[in-house]
């Protein structure tokens, strides 16, 4: 999957946000990436923290296993999750 890479232990995925929906939730894919509905708005790093948030309890880490390396201010995103025995192939629907 062109989304999906392991690197070791973690898991890196490359994610394509629509922010300021009216519920978060998976919405298959996009130009590559796993497109993802964020409800929260583009302003001050909600958007982040919401993502943040939501994966972590998907993959069921802390907040500290869900590291943003790329597209802070971007709708494309590179995301690293670390310590999850959860495969993201999961997250399609």
């Amino acid at each position: 999957m062109s989304w999906l890479r392991q690197d070791g232990s973690d898991w890196v995925l490359s994610l394509y946000l629509q922010p300021g929906a009216r519920k978060t939730e998976v919405a298959g894919l996009h130009d590559g990436a796993l497109k993802l509905r964020l409800n929260a708005p583009p302003v001050e790093g909600k958007a982040n923290k919401a993502l943040i948030a939501w994966l972590a309890d998907w993959f069921g880490v802390p907040k500290q296993g869900v590291v943003l390396e790329s597209g802070e201010l971007s709708r494309h995103k590179r995301v690293r999750v670390v310590g999850t025995g959860r495969d993201p192939a999961g997250l399609l629907p």
